[in-house]
């Protein structure tokens, strides 16, 4: 009796070794756990890249439609940084950290003026190293003022609301249409404006329209090359260009078809694997 109790003992035990071993073939090992562990890091620090990639941009609009672009500045790479650039329009590329800054600095918050552009459908790659980062986005928005009849007068008619004045002065009042393409760095932990490129895609005084105001104004040097109003509602135009385009503005003609451009960013591991806006 004893001994057929022994084999029993013996045979449950045997029974119960089987079941554990198979479970036990199947936990994860140290490395498997360890590799887990860091992919899961590499996504969450990714995650939050990107939100303060998006974030960034965000900020810098907000401080712009306030007309606040000294406080923009800090936005920027540090001065120095190799390969910073900036670009409005197809007349040049801003290659030098002043010139880049010159946009920026001095401008002014005229009275009745109004500038609102306001970010969508952001499409935002963060690189697998997690030195740079990509983004495009839509911006829909409006730019309105005043200006005196003195300065108006100096100024395509295209400009201005026909037989609209208030307080004695002429008022123009555009709808615009943009993308902005736009490389980040990381500095010091900080993510950084590196490349930064306003694709302008058609612009609309509201008396006019889209597509008669390409017909009369996509030729005009100053609709290409006004920067903004002053205060005083002399028109300001932009500075000498560093360099030639590399990338062109695709902005509406009545001559031209519209294509991809500026390019959605696609997934990337370093910088040198993709383009620069």
């Amino acid at each position: 009796m004893r001994v057929l109790k022994q084999q029993w003992m013996l045979a449950a035990a045997g029974v119960a070794i089987m079941a554990v071993a198979p479970a036990r073939a199947q936990q994860p090992s140290i490395a498997d756990l360890t590799a887990k562990l860091e992919k899961l890091e590499r996504a969450t620090t990714a995650a939050h890249d990107r939100a303060a990639v998006e974030n960034l941009f965000s900020r810098y609009m907000y401080l712009h439609n306030a007309f606040q672009d000294g406080q923009i500045i800090p936005l920027w790479a540090k001065k120095g940084t190799p390969g910073i650039s900036s670009q409005y329009s197809n007349l040049g590329k801003y290659t030098n950290w002043d010139s880049i800054m010159a946009y920026h600095r001095d401008r002014p918050s005229p009275i009745g003026k109004l500038v609102m552009h306001y970010v969508t459908t952001p499409v935002i790659e963060v690189a697998e190293d997690g030195q740079t980062a990509k983004g495009l986005w839509i911006v829909n928005g409006l730019e309105s003022g005043l200006t005196k009849p003195e300065h108006a007068k100096n100024m395509p008619a295209w400009m201005f609301e026909p037989n609209v004045e208030v307080d004695g002065k002429k008022v123009w009042m555009h709808n615009v249409y943009l993308k902005y393409g736009i490389d980040f760095i990381k500095q010091d932990g900080q993510w950084k404006i590196w490349h930064f490129h306003c694709f302008e895609t058609a612009r609309a005084p509201y008396s006019m329209g889209w597509i008669p105001f390409a017909a009369v104004a996509q030729d005009d040097a100053f609709n290409v090359d006004l920067m903004y109003v002053g205060d005083d509602g002399k028109p300001v135009f932009m500075p000498k260009a560093d360099e030639p385009v590399t990338v062109r503005n695709n902005t509406y003609r009545t001559d031209t078809a519209q294509s991809l451009e500026a390019k959605p960013p696609v997934p990337y591991r370093t910088f040198a694997e993709t383009f620069s806006y």
